[in-house]
């Protein structure tokens, strides 16, 4: 599982001209499900982001976490983060888990982020044509990949 962690002054996601989710101060999530994924995957992944302190203090030190802050996460499901770009130019999903394993994944993944931060996270649609916006604090961005750990 890969994630792309963008600390954020806000974030929103549009489909068919309608915002289906937005946030203020916190973190967009945008997560790639692949096909060999389990549900230590996801623990680990959402104890580390919702650990990860990227936020800063009073010092202006990155030395606090989306929980400390009382930020809000947004999670978007994002296939293409499994692409393999080894051979030719044309990008290869090979590993990117079919929709029947990856979107109960993807819930499981929001529900447990929403636990490991006290309030509920705001999502993207599985599947949609997704228009995310967002204002990148920093910027901070951060790749986690489960299988690096």
């Amino acid at each position: 599982m890969r994630t792309v962690i963008q600390r954020v002054s806000h974030a929103s996601v549009t489909i068919d001209s309608k915002v289906k989710s937005s946030i203020g101060t916190g973190l967009l999530v945008l997560v790639g499900i692949g096909d060999d994924d389990t549900r230590e995957d996801i623990d680990w992944l959402v104890r580390k982001i919702a650990a990860m302190r990227i936020f800063d203090d009073s010092e202006g030190v990155m030395n606090l976490s989306v929980t400390d802050v009382g930020g809000e996460v947004l999670v978007v499901s994002q296939f293409t983060l499994m692409a393999s770009c080894r051979k030719g130019n044309r990008p290869s999903y090979i590993k990117a888990a079919a929709p029947g394993f990856s979107i109960p994944m993807y819930e499981m993944f929001c529900e447990s982020m929403s636990d490991a931060i006290g309030k509920p996270v705001a999502t993207g649609e599985f599947g949609a044509d997704m228009k995310v916006e967002l204002l990148n604090d920093g910027p901070v961005t951060i790749v986690l990949d489960s299988k690096n750990r």
